[in-house]
Protein backbone atom coordinates (compact mmCIF):
# COMPACT_ATOMS: atom_id res chain seq x y z
CA UNK A 1 0.00 0.00 0.00
CA UNK A 2 1.62 3.57 -0.88
CA UNK A 3 0.55 6.74 -1.51
CA UNK A 4 2.64 7.45 -4.28
CA UNK A 5 2.98 5.54 -7.30
CA UNK A 6 4.18 5.82 -11.19
CA UNK A 7 3.98 8.27 -12.81
CA UNK A 8 4.76 9.87 -10.21
CA UNK A 9 8.68 9.77 -9.48
CA UNK A 10 9.70 10.39 -6.50
CA UNK A 11 11.28 8.91 -2.99
CA UNK A 12 8.63 7.27 -1.75
CA UNK A 13 7.84 5.59 -5.54
CA UNK A 14 11.19 4.50 -6.11
CA UNK A 15 11.46 2.91 -2.71
CA UNK A 16 7.94 0.78 -3.52
CA UNK A 17 9.66 0.17 -6.75
CA UNK A 18 12.82 -1.44 -5.36
CA UNK A 19 11.03 -3.56 -2.97
CA UNK A 20 9.08 -4.98 -5.94
CA UNK A 21 11.43 -6.22 -7.71
CA UNK A 22 13.36 -7.49 -4.36
CA UNK A 23 10.39 -9.47 -3.55
CA UNK A 24 9.96 -10.92 -7.47
CA UNK A 25 13.67 -11.79 -7.42
CA UNK A 26 13.14 -13.85 -3.60
CA UNK A 27 10.22 -15.18 -5.29
CA UNK A 28 7.60 -14.21 -3.39
CA UNK A 29 3.80 -12.34 -4.75
CA UNK A 30 2.28 -9.29 -3.73
CA UNK A 31 -0.44 -7.13 -4.74
CA UNK A 32 0.26 -3.12 -4.77
CA UNK A 33 -2.73 -0.61 -4.03
CA UNK A 34 -1.71 3.13 -5.20
CA UNK A 35 -3.36 6.40 -5.80
CA UNK A 36 -4.50 7.87 -9.18
CA UNK A 37 -4.10 6.54 -12.88
CA UNK A 38 -1.09 4.90 -13.95
CA UNK A 39 0.19 1.36 -15.50
CA UNK A 40 -1.89 -1.69 -14.09
CA UNK A 41 1.14 -3.68 -13.17
CA UNK A 42 4.93 -3.23 -12.03
CA UNK A 43 7.50 -6.41 -11.81
CA UNK A 44 5.30 -8.66 -12.92
CA UNK A 45 2.95 -7.86 -10.25
CA UNK A 46 -0.86 -6.40 -10.44
CA UNK A 47 -1.47 -2.25 -9.06
CA UNK A 48 -4.92 -2.05 -7.60
CA UNK A 49 -5.85 1.48 -8.58
CA UNK A 50 -7.96 3.82 -5.72
CA UNK A 51 -9.15 7.60 -6.43
CA UNK A 52 -7.21 9.99 -5.78
CA UNK A 53 -7.47 14.02 -5.61
CA UNK A 54 -4.77 16.68 -6.35
CA UNK A 55 -2.51 17.78 -3.21
CA UNK A 56 -3.52 21.37 -2.60
CA UNK A 57 -0.19 23.29 -3.54
CA UNK A 58 1.07 20.57 -5.53
CA UNK A 59 -1.53 19.47 -8.13
CA UNK A 60 0.54 16.90 -9.82
CA UNK A 61 0.88 14.89 -6.74
CA UNK A 62 -1.79 12.64 -6.78
CA UNK A 63 -3.13 12.05 -2.63
CA UNK A 64 -4.53 8.69 -2.15
CA UNK A 65 -8.73 8.58 -0.98
CA UNK A 66 -8.95 6.28 1.79
CA UNK A 67 -11.46 4.42 -0.63
CA UNK A 68 -11.99 1.54 2.90
CA UNK A 69 -14.17 -0.97 1.11
CA UNK A 70 -11.96 -1.04 -2.05
CA UNK A 71 -8.84 -1.55 0.21
CA UNK A 72 -10.69 -4.10 2.25
CA UNK A 73 -12.08 -6.06 -0.74
CA UNK A 74 -8.47 -6.05 -2.42
CA UNK A 75 -7.22 -7.26 0.58
CA UNK A 76 -9.46 -10.34 1.17
CA UNK A 77 -9.02 -10.81 -2.37
CA UNK A 78 -5.54 -11.45 -2.62
CA UNK A 79 -4.95 -12.90 1.52
CA UNK A 80 -1.47 -11.44 1.77
CA UNK A 81 1.02 -12.92 4.90
CA UNK A 82 1.93 -8.98 5.87
CA UNK A 83 0.64 -5.48 4.77
CA UNK A 84 3.45 -3.05 3.66
CA UNK A 85 2.40 0.55 4.37
CA UNK A 86 5.32 2.72 2.51
CA UNK A 87 4.47 6.57 3.58
CA UNK A 88 1.14 5.82 5.13
CA UNK A 89 -1.31 8.72 5.20
CA UNK A 90 -5.22 8.51 4.30
CA UNK A 91 -4.67 5.05 1.95
CA UNK A 92 -2.76 4.01 4.83
CA UNK A 93 -4.86 4.55 7.39
CA UNK A 94 -7.59 2.78 5.33
CA UNK A 95 -5.70 0.01 4.81
CA UNK A 96 -4.67 -0.54 9.13
CA UNK A 97 -8.28 -0.29 9.12
CA UNK A 98 -8.76 -3.06 6.59
CA UNK A 99 -5.78 -5.34 7.85
CA UNK A 100 -7.14 -5.17 11.67
CA UNK A 101 -10.51 -7.65 11.23
CA UNK A 102 -8.48 -10.16 8.94
CA UNK A 103 -5.43 -10.14 11.84
CA UNK A 104 -2.87 -9.19 9.19
CA UNK A 105 0.50 -7.92 10.43
CA UNK A 106 1.59 -4.95 9.84
CA UNK A 107 4.83 -2.70 8.60
CA UNK A 108 4.50 0.93 8.10
CA UNK A 109 7.38 2.79 6.44
CA UNK A 110 7.84 6.11 7.57
CA UNK A 111 9.50 8.12 4.94
CA UNK A 112 8.36 11.55 3.95
CA UNK A 113 7.84 14.66 6.80
CA UNK A 114 4.38 15.31 5.80
CA UNK A 115 4.49 17.80 8.32
CA UNK A 116 7.23 19.80 6.99
CA UNK A 117 6.06 18.84 3.28
CA UNK A 118 2.97 20.84 4.02
CA UNK A 119 4.07 23.47 5.67
CA UNK A 120 6.53 24.47 3.05
CA UNK A 121 3.52 24.06 0.67
CA UNK A 122 1.53 26.74 2.42
CA UNK A 123 -0.80 23.84 3.55
CA UNK A 124 -3.41 24.69 6.32
CA UNK A 125 -2.85 23.64 9.41
CA UNK A 126 0.56 21.42 9.01
CA UNK A 127 0.80 20.58 12.37
CA UNK A 128 -2.28 18.98 12.35
CA UNK A 129 -0.44 15.97 10.36
CA UNK A 130 1.38 14.88 13.40
CA UNK A 131 -1.84 13.21 15.69
CA UNK A 132 -2.86 11.55 12.50
CA UNK A 133 0.30 10.18 11.54
CA UNK A 134 0.86 8.94 15.22
CA UNK A 135 -2.22 7.11 15.46
CA UNK A 136 -1.61 5.46 12.14
CA UNK A 137 1.73 4.13 13.12
CA UNK A 138 0.52 3.46 16.73
CA UNK A 139 -1.69 0.93 15.62
CA UNK A 140 1.02 -0.78 13.51
CA UNK A 141 2.99 -4.13 14.38
CA UNK A 142 6.34 -2.03 13.29
CA UNK A 143 7.17 1.17 11.72
CA UNK A 144 10.12 1.48 10.02
CA UNK A 145 12.30 4.91 9.91
CA UNK A 146 15.04 5.52 7.00
CA UNK A 147 17.43 7.32 9.32
CA UNK A 148 18.74 7.97 13.09
CA UNK A 149 17.54 11.74 13.12
CA UNK A 150 14.20 10.44 12.18
CA UNK A 151 13.79 7.70 14.34
CA UNK A 152 14.75 9.91 17.08
CA UNK A 153 12.45 12.44 15.92
CA UNK A 154 9.39 10.28 15.98
CA UNK A 155 10.33 8.93 19.41
CA UNK A 156 10.37 12.46 20.95
CA UNK A 157 7.21 12.40 19.22
CA UNK A 158 6.12 9.40 20.85
CA UNK A 159 5.56 6.79 18.43
CA UNK A 160 6.27 3.32 19.44
CA UNK A 161 7.98 -0.14 17.78
CA UNK A 162 10.15 1.89 16.19
CA UNK A 163 13.34 0.19 14.12
CA UNK A 164 15.62 1.59 11.37
CA UNK A 165 15.64 0.63 7.49
CA UNK A 166 18.06 2.36 5.61
CA UNK A 167 17.23 2.85 1.70
CA UNK A 168 19.30 0.40 -0.57
CA UNK A 169 21.32 2.27 -4.09
CA UNK A 170 21.78 0.49 -7.28
CA UNK A 171 25.72 0.71 -7.37
CA UNK A 172 25.74 -0.20 -11.01
CA UNK A 173 23.68 2.34 -12.57
CA UNK A 174 25.47 4.87 -10.11
CA UNK A 175 28.75 4.38 -9.94
CA UNK A 176 31.85 6.72 -11.27
CA UNK A 177 32.43 4.65 -14.90
CA UNK A 178 29.27 6.31 -16.36
CA UNK A 179 31.28 9.66 -16.64
CA UNK A 180 31.35 11.47 -19.80
CA UNK A 181 33.73 13.50 -20.75
CA UNK A 182 31.50 15.10 -23.88
CA UNK A 183 28.83 15.78 -21.88
CA UNK A 184 30.70 17.01 -19.59
CA UNK A 185 32.22 19.79 -22.03
CA UNK A 186 28.90 20.51 -23.50
CA UNK A 187 27.56 21.39 -19.55
CA UNK A 188 30.64 23.34 -18.82
CA UNK A 189 32.23 24.70 -22.25
CA UNK A 190 34.50 27.03 -20.24
CA UNK A 191 35.95 23.98 -18.34
CA UNK A 192 33.62 25.20 -15.16
CA UNK A 193 33.50 23.07 -11.86
CA UNK A 194 30.05 21.05 -12.30
CA UNK A 195 28.00 21.53 -9.90
CA UNK A 196 24.28 19.82 -9.73
CA UNK A 197 20.98 19.64 -7.69
CA UNK A 198 18.85 16.28 -8.60
CA UNK A 199 15.40 16.23 -7.47
CA UNK A 200 11.63 17.97 -7.35
CA UNK A 201 11.20 21.54 -8.10
CA UNK A 202 9.26 22.69 -5.57
CA UNK A 203 8.83 24.86 -2.28
CA UNK A 204 9.75 21.59 -0.02
CA UNK A 205 13.24 21.43 -1.62
CA UNK A 206 13.69 24.82 -1.10
CA UNK A 207 16.12 25.02 -4.68
CA UNK A 208 15.76 29.09 -4.73
CA UNK A 209 18.69 28.43 -2.33
CA UNK A 210 20.94 27.64 -5.38
CA UNK A 211 20.42 31.18 -6.82
CA UNK A 212 23.69 31.90 -4.04
CA UNK A 213 25.50 28.77 -5.65
CA UNK A 214 25.44 30.08 -9.18
CA UNK A 215 26.90 33.51 -8.01
CA UNK A 216 29.98 31.71 -6.86
CA UNK A 217 32.94 32.14 -9.56
CA UNK A 218 34.21 29.36 -11.20
CA UNK A 219 30.98 26.76 -11.01
CA UNK A 220 28.79 26.01 -13.67
CA UNK A 221 25.43 24.94 -12.11
CA UNK A 222 23.34 21.86 -13.41
CA UNK A 223 19.95 21.51 -11.90
CA UNK A 224 18.34 17.63 -13.00
CA UNK A 225 14.89 17.22 -12.16
CA UNK A 226 10.70 18.79 -12.98
CA UNK A 227 8.34 20.33 -10.48
CA UNK A 228 5.86 22.60 -9.64
CA UNK A 229 8.70 25.76 -9.71
CA UNK A 230 10.38 24.92 -12.52
CA UNK A 231 9.47 27.58 -14.27
CA UNK A 232 9.92 30.36 -11.80
CA UNK A 233 13.38 28.87 -10.82
CA UNK A 234 14.76 29.46 -14.86
CA UNK A 235 13.90 32.66 -14.25
CA UNK A 236 15.62 33.22 -10.98
CA UNK A 237 18.53 31.43 -12.21
CA UNK A 238 19.43 32.26 -15.37
CA UNK A 239 22.57 30.87 -16.15
CA UNK A 240 21.89 27.14 -15.00
CA UNK A 241 21.47 24.76 -16.85
CA UNK A 242 17.99 22.88 -16.23
CA UNK A 243 17.58 19.15 -17.79
CA UNK A 244 14.38 18.22 -16.93
CA UNK A 245 13.27 14.64 -15.35
CA UNK A 246 16.05 12.43 -16.33
CA UNK A 247 16.54 8.46 -15.99
CA UNK A 248 17.76 5.53 -16.59
CA UNK A 249 21.69 5.71 -18.33
CA UNK A 250 20.90 9.69 -19.05
CA UNK A 251 20.85 10.13 -15.39
CA UNK A 252 23.42 7.72 -14.60
CA UNK A 253 25.47 10.17 -17.14
CA UNK A 254 24.56 13.47 -15.26
CA UNK A 255 25.37 12.47 -11.91
CA UNK A 256 28.83 10.86 -12.71
CA UNK A 257 29.28 14.43 -14.63
CA UNK A 258 29.29 16.36 -11.79
CA UNK A 259 32.17 17.26 -9.23
CA UNK A 260 30.30 18.43 -6.37
CA UNK A 261 26.64 17.34 -5.56
CA UNK A 262 24.77 20.05 -3.14
CA UNK A 263 21.30 19.27 -1.94
CA UNK A 264 19.16 21.97 -0.47
CA UNK A 265 16.24 20.38 1.31
CA UNK A 266 16.17 20.52 5.25
CA UNK A 267 13.25 17.82 5.66
CA UNK A 268 14.21 15.07 4.38
CA UNK A 269 14.05 11.60 6.23
CA UNK A 270 16.68 10.30 4.47
CA UNK A 271 17.72 11.83 1.08
CA UNK A 272 18.15 8.89 -1.65
CA UNK A 273 19.33 11.76 -4.07
CA UNK A 274 23.04 12.28 -1.89
CA UNK A 275 22.76 8.56 -1.48
CA UNK A 276 23.25 8.02 -5.24
CA UNK A 277 25.72 11.15 -6.10
CA UNK A 278 27.93 9.31 -3.65
CA UNK A 279 27.57 5.95 -5.10
CA UNK A 280 28.55 7.97 -8.49
CA UNK A 281 32.09 8.80 -6.90
CA UNK A 282 30.42 12.79 -6.13
CA UNK A 283 31.26 14.72 -2.41
CA UNK A 284 28.32 15.91 -1.20
CA UNK A 285 26.79 19.43 0.45
CA UNK A 286 23.81 19.16 2.13
CA UNK A 287 22.22 20.21 5.29
CA UNK A 288 22.83 19.11 8.97
CA UNK A 289 19.62 17.97 9.14
CA UNK A 290 17.50 14.44 8.65
CA UNK A 291 18.85 11.60 6.61
CA UNK A 292 22.11 13.62 5.32
CA UNK A 293 23.53 13.20 8.62
CA UNK A 294 23.84 9.10 8.56
CA UNK A 295 25.03 9.10 4.50
CA UNK A 296 27.66 12.81 4.75
CA UNK A 297 30.70 12.81 6.72
CA UNK A 298 32.06 15.98 7.31
CA UNK A 299 35.68 16.52 5.41
CA UNK A 300 35.44 12.44 4.61
CA UNK A 301 32.77 11.87 1.73
CA UNK A 302 31.39 16.04 1.76
CA UNK A 303 30.38 18.85 3.70
CA UNK A 304 27.77 19.81 5.99
CA UNK A 305 26.15 23.26 6.61
CA UNK A 306 23.30 24.33 9.11
CA UNK A 307 20.51 24.45 6.83
CA UNK A 308 19.15 27.71 8.08
CA UNK A 309 22.55 29.88 7.15
CA UNK A 310 22.83 30.89 3.18
CA UNK A 311 26.32 31.90 4.28
CA UNK A 312 27.07 28.20 5.03
CA UNK A 313 25.83 26.49 2.24
CA UNK A 314 28.31 29.27 0.01
CA UNK A 315 31.20 29.13 1.88
CA UNK A 316 30.36 24.64 1.81
CA UNK A 317 30.01 24.74 -1.71
CA UNK A 318 33.25 27.39 -2.67
CA UNK A 319 35.92 25.26 -0.89
CA UNK A 320 35.05 21.98 -2.87
CA UNK A 321 34.81 24.55 -5.83
CA UNK A 322 38.11 26.11 -5.18
CA UNK A 323 40.29 23.43 -3.31
CA UNK A 324 40.94 20.80 -6.16
CA UNK A 325 42.78 18.43 -3.38
CA UNK A 326 39.74 18.83 -0.99
CA UNK A 327 37.44 17.96 -3.88
CA UNK A 328 39.26 14.76 -5.07
CA UNK A 329 39.88 13.44 -1.41
CA UNK A 330 36.23 13.79 -0.77
CA UNK A 331 35.29 12.43 -4.22
CA UNK A 332 37.79 9.14 -3.40
CA UNK A 333 35.96 8.57 -0.33
CA UNK A 334 31.98 9.35 -1.81
CA UNK A 335 31.73 5.70 -3.02
CA UNK A 336 32.87 3.40 -0.62
CA UNK A 337 30.94 5.20 1.85
CA UNK A 338 27.83 3.81 0.36
CA UNK A 339 28.78 0.66 -2.16
CA UNK A 340 27.72 -2.09 0.51
CA UNK A 341 23.83 -0.76 0.88
CA UNK A 342 22.95 -2.45 -2.62
CA UNK A 343 18.88 -2.66 -2.65
CA UNK A 344 19.52 -6.53 -2.59
CA UNK A 345 21.37 -6.09 1.06
CA UNK A 346 18.43 -3.92 1.82
CA UNK A 347 15.58 -5.82 0.38
CA UNK A 348 16.74 -9.10 2.79
CA UNK A 349 16.90 -6.60 5.71
CA UNK A 350 13.53 -5.65 4.97
CA UNK A 351 12.11 -9.01 4.38
CA UNK A 352 13.58 -10.04 7.82
CA UNK A 353 11.64 -7.46 9.43
CA UNK A 354 8.03 -9.16 7.65
CA UNK A 355 9.05 -12.23 9.23
CA UNK A 356 9.63 -10.86 12.61
CA UNK A 357 5.74 -9.47 12.67
CA UNK A 358 4.68 -12.28 10.84
CA UNK A 359 6.16 -14.72 13.75
CA UNK A 360 3.40 -16.34 16.00
CA UNK A 361 3.39 -14.56 19.21
CA UNK A 362 4.49 -11.51 18.20
CA UNK A 363 3.51 -8.60 20.49
CA UNK A 364 0.73 -7.21 19.12
CA UNK A 365 -0.14 -3.68 19.55
CA UNK A 366 -3.41 -2.29 21.11
CA UNK A 367 -6.10 -1.45 18.92
CA UNK A 368 -6.68 1.99 18.01
CA UNK A 369 -9.49 3.41 16.38
CA UNK A 370 -8.00 5.61 13.78
CA UNK A 371 -11.36 7.04 12.30
CA UNK A 372 -14.97 7.62 14.16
Amino acid sequence: MTESFLPQVNGVTNSVCRVAEHLRARGHQALIIAPGAGPASYAGFPVVRVPSVPLPGYRTFALGLPARRLVAAALRAFAPDVVHLASPVLLGGAAVDAARPLALPTVAVYQTDLAGFAARHGVWGADAFWPLLRRIHAAVDRTLVPSSATQQALAERGFPRLSLWRRGVDTERFHPRHRDEGLRRRLAPGGEVLVGYVGRLSKDKRVDLLAQVARLRGARLVVVGDGPDRARLRRRIPSAVFTGERTGADLSRLYAALDVFVHTGADETFCQAVQEALASGVPVVAPAAGGPLDLVEPEANGLLYDPASVRELRVAVGRLIHNGALRRRTAAAARPSVESRTWEVVGDQLLDHYRAVIAPGAAAPPRIALHT
